[in-house]
């Protein structure tokens, strides 16, 4: 039997041999040790419904054993020769690929993560475009190498004191806290006319493209209206500015469709996956339209990038999520968990404002004049740990509570976390 360290050792061992900025949740943190479907397992047995799903990975839930058998078979079989060996595996899985996303999307490049994958996308807008500046939203998150830190619009997340440059950002559509001071829908998306000034004003004109999240997750679950990304599709093409979508926390299922952008009906030059496309296993992609990715002709091989057990995984995940319904699953209890989060609003004045779309739901925790209530959520979170549930957190201030668990889940589990949310709200409400 494997004898596990427990909490306060791993946290030694932690601070000994791993560099500090690695940071977790919880004053009194699980050292989790098993996963099955919706639940995790601690180091004690202790049993706890997971709401996060290792920030939107889990899709098909721990450890499905349909996609564990393929990987340990492909394991067996052959786990690395390079992709610029051929196997099969990458050619089936980028064929998929074409067939699910939306639009013209194509042709792919695999590498190891989502930070990658907007690397490359970002590589390829370059080249594809003969131009070197970029645009970016506030409150976006695309990595955490040099160039992906750069692009991101949120400070706590910007830890190099020098940034690249020929980057601009615009405001991001965050309605509950319009960073223009407006309101939707009287605003007529001034945020998404705001790129225009941007690039009139702040750019040479010689941008390449404009990254942005379908709903910004680490920002704290903002969600665009349903006109934002028509218009800033419009804004951007006028001045021939490629649009990249960052899908590394949003796809797969998430909000009811295979990609979030979908929701919104347009199609991106370049779209960026990661996360749920491995269901757990490192994996990244970016893909775009032919005529867009011929550009890239140069040398480009990844020595890890589109290893077949990467791609087994990847391919039994899609195959695991189509067969088990789990895009509709997201759709119809995403519905119902707004409803009881906005049960929950009306009763409990610390819940500001609740948004998102299917499986990925936020409630900003303000108190009084819509001060962020970081302190608040913290609390939650470790309430809702000891009542065996584990939730996120994001924002800008860190004061929303995110909701984004296994599309495997069903009512009773979204009843049993509001049950335990509302006591934990009123606990810190007193």
């Amino acid at each position: 039997m494997t004898k596990y360290w427990g909490p306060e050792e791993i946290i030694k061992k932690k601070k000994e041999y791993i560099i500090p900025c690695l940071y977790h949740f919880y004053q009194e943190p699980p050292q989790m040790v098993r996963g099955e479907g919706q639940y995790l397992y601690d180091s004690t047995g202790k049993k706890y419904l997971d709401f996060y799903a290792g920030v939107s990975v889990i899709n098909a839930g721990h450890c499905h054993p349909e996609i564990t058998e393929r990987i340990c078979q492909q394991v067996k079989t052959l786990q690395h020769v390079c992709n610029i060996y051929l196997t099969q595996p990458m050619l089936e899985l980028a064929e998929k690929l074409a067939q699910i996303t939306p639009g013209r999307l194509k042709k792919s490049f695999f590498c190891n993560s989502g930070t990658e994958a907007n690397e490359g996308a970002i590589l390829l807008a370059k080249i594809a475009t003969g131009r070197s500046e970029l645009l970016a939203l506030e409150g976006g998150l695309h990595g955490r190498t040099y160039l992906t830190m750069s692009l991101t619009g949120m400070r706590f997340w910007r830890t190099d004191p020098t940034p690249a440059g020929g980057i601009s950002f615009a405001p991001n559509a965050y309605c509950y806290r319009c960073p223009l001071n407006l309101s939707y829908p009287a605003c007529d998306l001034a945020c998404a006319e705001q790129v225009r000034r941007v690039i009139e004003t702040s750019t040479s004109g010689e941008v390449a493209a404009l990254i942005a999240e379908p709903i910004q997750g680490n920002a704290g679950i903002i969600t665009p209206p349903a006109e934002y990304f028509t218009r800033l599709k419009e804004i951007l093409e006028e001045y021939g500015i490629l649009l990249i979508i960052d899908e590394v926390q949003t796809g797969f299922g998430r909000t009811g469709k295979w990609f979030a952008i979908e929701n919104w009906g347009v199609e991106p030059d370049i779209m960026t996956m990661a996360k749920a496309l491995g269901n757990g296993v490192p994996i990244g992609v970016f893909t775009s339209r032919p005529e867009i990715a011929d550009k890239y002709t140069r040398p480009g091989a990844s020595t890890l990038g589109g290893n077949p057990v990467s791609m087994t995984a990847g391919l039994a995940t899609l195959e695991v999520i189509e067969k088990e319904g789990l895009i509709q699953n997201a759709a119809e209890l995403g519905s119902y968990l707004r409803e009881k989060l906005l049960e929950l609003q009306d009763k409990h004045p610390l819940i500001g404002d609740v948004r998102g779309i299917g499986l990925m739901q936020g409630a900003e925790l303000v108190k009084e004049g819509k001060e962020p209530a970081a302190e608040e959520v913290d609390r939650i979170l470790e309430i809702m740990k000891n009542k065996g549930i584990i939730i996120g957190k994001n924002g800008r201030s860190r004061n929303v509570l995110a909701f984004q668990p296994p599309l495997v889940i069903n009512k009773e589990n979204v009843d049993e976390m509001i049950t335990a949310l509302d006591d934990a709200l009123t606990q810190v409400e007193k």
